[in-house]
């Protein structure tokens, strides 16, 4: 596990010593000074004692001190804080491998607006998986079993269930190609993914490192709105896929994508189509226009993560045995 390394010892060592069922479902490692570590392993959450044994008592737990902050920080940011004012700026840096660390302190304010943190006291690393196959049930869907196209797709969740996963799954699978249902062959497409939190493709130094597929293209680090026309100008995508729209920008980009025949699979956090609609950023994608073909819902429950489908008009589509949970547990 090379997230493992970002961590200085003594977390290094407590995290190494969690159960082998936990440390493969880990989710979220958060990390506050002088306050209990704390982990997220398949949306259970626990603090950790210093043999790395799960407890619900925080008085039980780990507490890292300044010097344990100080030095996670120092191996987040490789040694180079100063070169990552623009991440500092967001409240996140991606780590090579997908991985994000949220961070929490002090905001610097420059007329009225932030400019960087500083005393950074809290982290929050977020796992990145890729698990292959996940897409299977909903690939169908997706993609038009007659005509072989790609229906414009949009996947809603809260936070933490699983879109990114998804995502890059789809991509994996459309790029690569492969059987459809009705005995067909489907073959791979040019596939753009603008990854702006370097989430979807895991990149480092420009190169993905999750497979994502042979005739994908990513555009790194690049904000979402620009990334979509500047992927549709230089690269000529059959598909384009992007990760949580949420701005009046994204939202007119994805527009204009659509309307310029690219197929577009894209996520944003909502728990249905319903409530996505009610924003208003949100409702010239959604009911009325029906720029959009498939919603695909994700939902976690006891039993993993479930999908929902409705089509263009909120009508319920089937899943192959609906009412299972959608398979494997992902974040």
């Amino acid at each position: 596990m090379e997230w493992l390394e970002l961590f200085p010892e003594p977390l290094h060592g407590i995290l190494g010593r969690l159960p082998e069922t936990v440390f493969k479902q880990l989710e979220e490692i958060r990390v506050r000074e002088g306050r209990p570590l704390e982990v997220n392993a398949n949306g259970d959450h626990h603090f950790v004692t210093t043999a790395g044994r799960l407890t619900l008592n925080p008085a039980e737990a780990y507490k890292p001190n300044r010097e344990a902050a100080h030095r996670l920080l120092d191996f987040i940011s490789n040694h180079s804080l100063y070169t990552m004012e623009e991440e500092l700026r967001k409240g996140f840096i991606t780590i090579p491998g997908g991985h994000r660390v949220g961070l929490a302190g002090r905001t610097v304010l420059n007329r009225g607006r932030v400019e960087h943190l500083r005393d950074i006291s809290s982290f929050n690393v977020r796992i990145a998986r890729a698990i292959p196959g996940i897409a299977d049930r909903i690939l169908p869907f997706v993609v038009d079993q007659k005509s072989g196209t790609i229906r414009h797709t949009l996947i809603l969740s809260p936070p933490q269930h699983g879109k990114t996963t998804l995502l890059r799954d789809l991509a994996r699978q459309l790029s690569y190609g492969g059987m459809q249902g009705n005995g067909g062959r489907r073959s791979g497409l040019k596939v753009g993914i603008i990854d702006e939190r370097s989430e979807i493709a895991g990149s480092h130094k420009g190169i993905p490192g999750f497979d994502v597929g042979p005739r994908t293209d990513v555009l790194d680090g690049c904000p979402k709105a620009e990334g979509m026309m500047m992927m549709i100008r230089s690269m000529s995508p059959d598909v384009l896929i992007v990760d949580e729209i949420g701005r009046p920008e994204d939202a007119e980009a994805v527009r204009e994508a659509l309307h310029a025949g690219i197929a577009v699979i894209a996520s944003a956090h909502g728990r249905d189509v319903a409530e996505m609609a009610s924003r208003p950023v949100f409702a010239g994608l959604t009911i009325g226009q029906e720029l959009f073909q498939l919603y695909v819902m994700l939902e976690r429950t006891s039993r993993g993560v479930s999908f929902r489908l409705a089509d263009a008009k909120q009508r319920r589509l089937t899943l192959p045995g609906e009412g299972q949970s959608g398979g494997t547990s992902y974040a």
